[in-house]
């Protein structure tokens, strides 16, 4: 039963199956660009205005993925049709900056946040891939802006927000942002050949996961001063944060074990597979949940869980990390973790649409998460099955 998630065919078929729960009901053909904001069992539409930069630029990823096999042409389309809307709606051509938070078309929120930007060189660069017109300039313009605005050459690594004039800074320092931007400089080298944008993913990768992590007996903290520092007191009162709780994450150490091995596959520096191989070890010692499966979604300095709810990202991370390293490594102990991931997967973790529910009880129970701008179209089992199809 394990082997068929190793399966090229199934493998596919899961990749369209979390795609066609978002298509074509999210394509906006009158305001353009996507929703996102989908009942997760039902798939009835429950916001038709909220857009944010994220959720765009995570459904052209995802668009851009399914068009990679048979029966292309909507999945193309409907990519064309996300990249149309990121320069025209998200895009502010005064600063070069895209918006953070539409309604409809009209921009509600225009913070310049480095996660975002992260995601539209992303973007930029799986449309490229895809034969998309324009794609090579704006992963060349987003690189650019990346490096004029967020860039912190002394720290090798980026800083977080500004307004929407680019005019004041957030004191604010975060992993998440870079661990994020390391994945598009790693996706712009794929697409363009380039060896600048490998070489920026390099420095970020070593910067977090060796020096900053060096520091915490190598684990990876999420919040830093502005002087990059770990910031122990950011949101320790907010334990249940989506974007920043307090407290280590397992699905990001998973998520940096796969960015590592793919580092390693595509730049061979000595370090990456080393660190990758500890950083999946500790999401498995401190985060796995032995007794009900799934990862916790933070666990605190003495390795014991801090928030037990469980999400769906962290286990399609896992499945992702563990074919990567499998490839690299050549050790069977990740196919078997791969397999227990795709099982937990399926069973606890598929909604009826064949997507991924967000969130559970611990005892995995759905939670209900319908509520305010989502982010998350597909996008991390959807890049489940596509590490699975290229690693395996």
């Amino acid at each position: 039963m394990a082997d068929q998630y190793r399966r090229a065919d199934w493998l596919v078929d899961r990749l369209r199956d979390v795609l066609t729960f978002y298509y074509p009901t999210g394509i906006d053909e009158e305001v353009g660009g996507y929703i996102a904001q989908l009942d997760e069992e039902t798939g009835e539409i429950y916001d038709a205005e909220s857009k944010h930069l994220v959720a765009t630029t995570r459904y052209v990823v995802n668009c851009c993925l399914g068009a990679r096999f048979e029966d292309q042409q909507p999945w193309l389309d409907a990519a064309e049709h996300g990249v149309e809307f990121l320069r025209e709606g998200h895009y502010d051509p005064e600063t070069g900056g895209y918006d953070w938070l539409l309604e409809g078309a009209e921009t509600v929120d225009r913070k310049r946040v480095c996660y975002g930007h992260a995601f539209v060189l992303l973007a930029y660069a799986r449309a490229h891939e895809a034969g998309i017109d324009g794609a090579r300039e704006g992963i060349e313009a987003t690189y650019d802006l990346l490096m004029e605005h967020f860039w912190e050459p002394a720290h090798h690594l980026c800083q977080s927000e500004f307004d929407g004039d680019f005019a004041e800074a957030s004191a604010y320092r975060g992993q998440n942002a870079n661990m994020h931007t390391c994945e598009a400089m790693l996706a712009a080298h794929k697409a363009t050949g380039e060896a600048r944008y490998l070489d920026r993913a390099r420095e970020i990768a070593h910067a977090l996961t060796v020096d900053l992590a060096g520091e915490h007996d190598g684990r990876l903290w999420e919040h830093y001063t502005e002087s990059w520092d770990h910031d122990m007191d950011y949101n320790r009162e907010k334990p249940k944060d989506l974007f920043r709780p307090w407290g280590y994450q397992p699905g990001h150490h998973v998520e940096w074990a796969k960015l590592l091995a793919i580092l390693d596959r595509d730049a061979e520096v000595e370090w990456a597979i080393n660190r990758a191989e500890e950083l999946f070890e500790m999401a498995i010692e401190h985060g796995w949940d032995d007794e009900f499966g799934g990862f916790y979604y933070t666990f605190d300095r003495d390795g014991q869980p801090i928030v037990e709810d469980k999400y769906g990202w962290p286990v399609a991370e896992g499945i992702g990390a563990a074919a990567a390293l499998s490839e690299r490594t050549g050790d069977d102990a990740y196919l078997d973790w791969y397999d227990r991931f795709w099982e937990y997967a399926q069973t606890h973790l598929t909604a009826p649409g064949g997507n991924f529910y967000t969130k559970l009880t611990r005892a995995n129970e759905p939670i209900d998460t319908d509520e305010g701008p989502a982010v998350e179209p597909g996008y991390h089992p959807i890049g489940a099955c596509f590490e699975g199809l290229r690693s395996l």
